[in-house]
């Protein structure tokens, strides 16, 4: 009597680090073994892994409007549950009437389970509100794969009021990806549901 065998492919165990957000789980559970077989990789230590997504946002105006400092910084602690740190001009420029040492800036990086619920929660929720929103740009990699988003408002993340969005501004959000390669970073991408806009083919 003949007898069959069945393959199963082996996917990575889910790192446990308290609870593990729903992207994190397919991630290791359905994706690697996916994009393995889908860009036809050697083994699965070659397989694209987001690393990092780092969240930052330009103060050019608050070394003369100390509100702005306080309304950017409210608005990265409540989208990213961290504090931001605040980035400095590292040299003066006069045309600018800027000093070495001003805050110029303030970031935030985002890893493990955090990273997944912040990329979650930007998919599903705050990208779909933006006014006329037809997908994100397909052409914001840079060469080593990495993918950059501008908002321009902060109003459209639903974890601030309106009195937190009365004044306005804009923040860039990074995913980091390690793949070196953009086609490979985008499909990474595409399986966490990202909405790239779709290309024109005329």
């Amino acid at each position: 009597m003949a007898t069959t065998t069945k393959t199963t492919v082996k996917s990575k165990p889910v790192p446990q680090t308290g609870s593990t957000s729903q992207l994190k789980t397919l991630y290791y559970s359905k994706f690697i073994a996916e994009l393995e077989k889908e860009l036809k990789l050697k083994n699965v230590n070659q397989v694209p892994k987001l690393q990092k997504i780092v969240i930052n946002t330009g103060l050019g105006r608050a070394k003369d409007e100390k509100k702005i400092l306080e309304v950017a910084t409210n608005t990265i602690r409540k989208v990213t549950g961290q504090q931001p740190i605040k980035t400095t001009a590292k040299k003066a420029i006069a045309t600018f009437k800027l000093r070495q040492g001003n805050v110029v800036g303030l970031k935030v990086t985002l890893r493990g389970d955090r990273m997944y619920e912040f990329m979650d929660r930007l998919i599903n929720l705050v990208l779909p509100r933006l006014r006329d929103f037809h997908g994100v740009n397909s052409k914001a990699f840079d060469p080593s794969g990495n993918y950059a988003i501008g908002i321009a408002d902060q109003s459209v993340f639903p974890e601030l009021s309106y009195e937190e969005t009365t004044t306005i501004h804009g923040m860039q959000v990074i995913f980091v990806v390690d793949s070196h390669e953009p086609a490979h970073s985008r499909l990474i991408l595409e399986k966490f549901g990202m909405p790239f806009e779709k290309e024109n083919t005329k």
